[in-house]
């Protein structure tokens, strides 16, 4: 069966991808995600402020006792010895690029406008097939108007777009005034996709030992409702591609999210809870569905979107009594 899709300009033979988790960061997995189905590989964010804590760690420590004791120089290996977790994230980049035949995408979560552009430069000329922008921002600042908040997204799109010619996706969080109006915004501005959506991991409280926990929280199938909404809004409103994110456990959530209108289907924590052989349970569930109806990939994708349901009100406010005088 054809499942061939584009994501980002690129050719993907399936629209599954494995989203970007520490599973990714292993070359034997993505052989093994490819072999699985799998049509593209996003690899975990390189977050800008935990490269530079590393290199102030190893400085220091090459420092550390240096001028007390000449010969404490000889007790560390060569500089060039040392591999940081940027040098390391590059090679992972190059080496999944020799193994594997799929897209390899990089992610990204900077805070300067020079880290943005350094490991963007620096990720492009390892061989990134596409560049995801994961911009995880909480607006917790009183004085910083949502204004502020979104011209910061376009800023760092733009700054990014300067310096590299693959494509660049934005992943978004739900939490804006407008998010239709600001993707549009971010697509004017260069940006090929976007990723709906971003979660953001919140702590809890522990109530035996009074502090936070940061423990994760995988995603349920019963997050799929909002990312579904906007793919379903979005789909033939905008040239840029749609990558459906969050609540993907079984091949039902990849069928639904294709027939709201992605592009691609994204998952990570049905993988971290059952190991990257379940991409190939996820690939099989697809195909078969498809089989069974007798219909494909091209012919379903957008079937449930805005522009094609029968009462397209169902995806807007107009029907948010009805649903809700519909409970027993």
């Amino acid at each position: 069966m054809d499942l061939s899709t584009k994501y980002l300009g690129l050719d993907l033979a399936s629209p599954l991808v494995a989203s970007a988790s520490p599973l990714t960061l292993d070359v034997g997995n993505i052989r093994a995600l490819e072999d699985h189905g799998a049509g593209a590989v996003v690899l975990p964010s390189i977050f800008e402020e935990q490269i530079e804590l590393e290199a102030e760690e190893l400085e220091h420590r090459m420092e550390w006792g240096s001028d007390s004791f000449a010969e404490a120089l000889s007790y560390f290996p060569p500089s060039d010895a040392y591999r940081s977790g940027s040098q390391r994230y590059l090679e992972t980049i190059r080496q999944a690029r020799a193994a594997v035949a799929i897209p390899i995408i990089a992610s990204l979560n900077g805070i300067t406008d020079s880290g943005w552009l350094d490991y963007a430069r620096d990720i492009q000329e390892a061989g990134a097939s596409a560049l995801e922008l994961n911009i995880y921002t909480v607006a917790a600042d009183p004085g910083q108007d949502a204004g502020a908040i979104e011209r910061r997204y376009v800023d760092i799109l733009r700054l990014v777009r300067a310096v590299v010619k693959i494509p660049v996706a934005m992943k978004l969080s739900p939490y804006f005034s407008a998010p239709a109006a600001m993707l549009r915004t971010l697509e004017a501005e260069g940006a090929a996709g976007f990723v709906l959506f971003n979660r953001f991991y919140q702590p809890d409280i522990d109530l035996g030992t009074l502090r936070l926990r940061r423990d994760l929280a995988l995603s349920t199938p019963a997050e799929i409702r909002l990312p579904l909404l906007w793919i379903a809004l979005m789909a033939g409103r905008t040239r840029a591609s749609l990558a459906a994110s969050t609540g993907v456990e079984s091949a039902d959530e990849v069928i639904k999210y294709l027939l709201a209108g992605a592009d691609v289907v994204m998952t990570t924590s049905s993988l971290l809870r059952h190991g990257v052989r379940h991409m190939r349970t996820l690939h099989d569930g697809m195909t078969g569905w498809f089989a069974a109806r007798d219909t494909t990939l091209a012919a379903m994708r957008g079937k449930m979107s805005l522009r094609r349901v029968k009462d397209p009100t169902a995806f807007e406010r107009a029907n948010y009594i009805r649903i809700l005088q519909s409970w027993r």
